[in-house]
């Protein structure tokens, strides 16, 4: 390993490869901070440029860069404008956006971006530590695992239930989940509740459904509610994390960047259910009185799904690198780009191709650092998007939720689904209805019923969730996750 690190060291901090990096991390980070325009697009579109460089390992640091670089600045539309494009930083928003409303976004992007330097940090450390070990725990997990992984993440609707809103969350979930099924299947080629469109063949649009949930209603509420003092721009130039909230988040951001890493490394998982996953654990183990604050502003609301995606998509190079099973649309495409510069991923990289293996992960301690240094400083100016007047804000905000949800399926019917969906989650937001566990339930809906149906097929019934046993251990920790919540409420009444 040390010989390895070595080599990754010399090949990563070449005058070439510095410079890809740094290019990956800007053209990444900015790609993000637009919604709709997720890691995804950008490193489709970026391909051909890796590919006539030549050399392998210079074409894959540049798309790692690309990657870690969106997620890392996907939190800034979803912390300043409610608009998250990536599925990753959905659960940023919950806790980030009300920060930002109250005058605190300059401290809530600094919160987001040590968060996410320390998450990819400590999951580069662990994937260089762990990468061959982990390769072989992954292959144990099968349909019946995943499915069971998919109902852990389900369970996280207890985490975003306001007091006595857990029927609501759960309906919420539910509708979630029948979303999901419109389409056609993975195991049937038929088109399901489509009405006949031809659009609605390959179902909702994860996008589309996010800004109509989120970014479209929070404009319709700004022209509706009355401009308070103070209300927009805030603070900008206070940054500064106070002693006692550092000492608050650093345990939260310890423990979500390694579960977040381990998440990561199931194919399947990835940066959006250990983003779900970190929130749903940090308000279930917090003190009650911290509870009640998620969802209103809590730094620790924020620290955990951003320490927790950041780790997941280092995460995610493990199968990737080690099995050669893309665990996730974006990891598919850097797959692709694997095989077309002739590499081809599996347990033999590390032995024919040592120089390609451990140059992609040095490359993340550097990605990650250079993300910092260009963050931190910058600040200040992406702050002072809420600066700008109201009557200036809607529009833009309008605009990049038009045209994300376009852009995410290229279809003109997005267009028309965004404004019914927008219309829905106004008249769900006014009735009080937590709009967060439709959206869990439709990202995981589609992978949940797949699993499901596969494990199913193989084991003649639902036999499968007593032959394996880590597939009945998760289904029992997804209880817990439930109940737990139940059980402090009933504590506190008695009490």
């Amino acid at each position: 390993m040390l010989e390895g690190i070595l080599i990754g060291l010399q090949t990563a901090l070449s005058f070439q490869n510095l410079m890809v990096v740094i290019g990956g991390c800007l053209i990444g980070t900015f790609i993000g901070m637009l919604p709709g325009l997720g890691p995804m697009s950008i490193i489709a579109i970026m391909i051909p440029v890796a590919i006539t460089m030549g050399d392998p390992s210079a074409a894959l640091i540049l798309l790692a860069g690309v990657y870690y670089g969106a997620i890392f600045g996907g939190s800034t539309s979803s912390i300043l404008l409610n608009a998250p494009g990536v599925a990753g930083t959905v659960a940023s928003s919950f806790d980030g956006y009300p920060m930002a409303r109250q005058g605190k976004a300059g401290k809530a992007l600094t919160i987001a971006a040590i968060a996410s330097f320390a998450g990819g940090t400590i999951g580069a450390i662990l994937l260089m530590i762990f990468a061959p070990m982990l390769s072989s725990v992954a292959l144990l997990f099968h349909s019946a695992e995943y499915f069971a992984l998919m109902v852990v993440g389900l369970s996280a609707i207890a985490a975003f239930a306001g007091p006595g809103q857990v029927t609501k969350a759960l309906m919420m979930t539910v509708l979630g989940l029948i979303m999901a099924t419109v389409g056609e299947g993975a195991l049937f080629n038929l088109p399901r509740f489509t009405a006949g469109i031809m659009d609605l063949q390959s179902g909702f649009g994860f996008i589309t459904l996010a800004m109509a949930m989120f970014a479209l209603p929070e404009a319709i509420f700004l022209v509706l509610k009355p401009k308070n003092l103070g209300e927009d721009g805030g603070d900008i130039k206070n940054l500064r994390i106070s002693r006692a909230e550092a000492k608050a988040i650093a345990p939260v951001i310890g423990r979500q960047s390694v579960q977040g890493f381990f998440i990561g490394v199931l194919p399947g998982a990835g940066a959006t259910i250990a983003s779900f996953l970190g929130y749903a654990v940090e308000r279930n183990i917090a003190p009650k009185a911290e509870q009640e604050e998620f969802g209103k502003g809590s730094i620790k609301g924020l620290a955990a799904p951003e320490s927790a995606n950041n780790a997941a998509c280092t995460g995610s190079f493990v199968p990737l690198l080690t099995l050669g099973i893309p665990g996730s649309g974006t990891t598919a495409i850097l797959l692709g780009a694997l095989i077309a510069l002739n590499v081809t991923p599996g347990p033999r990289l590390m032995v024919d191709e040592p120089q390609i293996f451990w140059a992609v992960i040095m490359s993340m301690f550097i990605g990650n650092l250079v993300l910092l240094i260009l963050n931190l400083p910058l600040i200040p100016y992406i702050a002072k998007l809420l600066a700008i007047p109201r009557n200036y804000l809607i529009p833009f905000i309008l605009f990049f939720t038009l045209m994300g949800a376009y852009i995410g399926q290229n279809n003109a019917t997005e267009l028309l689904l965004l404004v019914g969906f927008g219309v829905c989650g106004i008249a769900l937001k006014f009735a009080n209805y937590p709009l967060p566990p439709l959206l869990i339930g439709f990202i995981l809906g589609g992978m949940m019923e797949d699993n499901f149906s596969r494990s199913m097929q193989l084991y003649g019934g639902p036999s499968f969730i007593f032959e394996r046993p880590m597939t009945l251990v998760l289904l029992l920790v997804a209880a817990c996750l439930i109940l737990l919540p139940t059980l402090r409420a009933r504590r506190g009444k008695k009490a």
